[in-house]
């Protein structure tokens, strides 16, 4: 659900006179009122400012965040490239005046910020998942340097959707989490001082995707392809297909799916493609049946 108007901040003390509180409430209804009235960028909604933003085929996630100052300031970095949707799993924190601040014109974008309870449920009508990381696992199999994030925008047919998937401040997205995505693209940073505001971040990834989606006209492909939720319930099909035929009998359950979404999900399929993977799982099953018990 859209996240709506700040609470007032924490630091605001119980001792603090409501009616400073109200007053504050005021000036920004009233900074949002006039942010509508002049711009042609903004639409009002249920008396939220939604912008009119250039590209409905992008998305920001982010997992975790902590800090209420970054959803300001990643709200602005979501406007200045034409994003408006931002999409948050699991926030610890809400937007304060602090965030409304350093959004800094951009209020449409942390107003219609939205909760969603699973990474999974985030990203199931995108057509590419990538998440972001400056770490790399040991199986990680699709992993791209920044100069190879342009390639794969390019790879993708015109209107594909993207989300770009950004973990916690703290400790950056899991491998579980990672493994859900089409790639995994890093930000080259200097060794010695290697963590970047998460806002930066966002803004170096939405800037190459702006010049390089809009540079050229995109892959050709005749087939559309198959929005993330389709792929996630293929890959549980053929999971259910692996357990019947005992491959889990060893072990490691967790580590073999995570392998095989890897596998499914490195690249972004067509839905012709998720039907015969689905094909085979079921035809997997409709034979166990038949087979006698030993």
């Amino acid at each position: 659900m859209p996240l709506g108007r700040a609470s007032a901040p924490e630091r605001a003390s119980r001792s603090e006179p409501v009616a400073g509180r109200a007053r504050a409430a005021r000036v920004r209804k009233r900074a949002r009122r006039r942010i509508c009235a002049s711009s042609r960028n903004y639409k009002c909604v249920s008396g939220l400012i939604i912008p009119e933003v250039e590209s409905s085929d992008v998305a920001v996630v982010l997992v975790r965040p902590h800090v209420p100052g970054n959803l300001g300031s990643v709200a602005r970095a979501a406007r200045n490239f034409g994003v408006g949707d931002v999409r948050l799993i699991e926030p610890a924190c809400s937007p304060d005046e602090e965030a409304y601040r350093l959004s800094s014109g951009a209020q449409g974008v942390l107003d219609a910020m939205v909760r969603h309870p699973t990474l999974v449920e985030a990203v199931a009508d995108f057509d590419a998942v990538v998440a972001t990381s400056s770490l790399r696992g040991r199986s990680e199999r699709r992993w791209l340097s920044l100069s190879e994030l342009p390639e794969f925008i390019g790879s993708l047919p015109n209107r594909a959707r993207v989300a770009y998937v950004f973990g916690p401040e703290r400790s950056g997205l899991t491998e579980e989490e990672r493994s859900r995505a089409s790639a995994t693209v890093n930000v080259p940073t200097d060794p010695g001082f290697p963590t970047m505001n998460l806002s930066h971040a966002v803004a170096v990834i939405l800037a190459i995707h702006r010049t390089f989606a809009a540079s050229g006209p995109g892959a050709s492909r005749e087939e559309e392809l198959a929005p993330s939720r389709e792929i996630e319930g293929a890959i549980e099909h053929w999971d259910r297909a692996l357990d019947a035929i005992a491959f889990y009998d060893t072990g490691h359950r967790e580590r073999s799916l995570r392998d095989w979404r890897r596998i499914v999900a490195g690249r972004p399929l067509s839905v012709r493609e998720v039907a015969l993977l689905r094909g085979v799982a079921n035809r997997i099953l409709v034979s166990l049946r038949r087979i006698p018990p030993a």
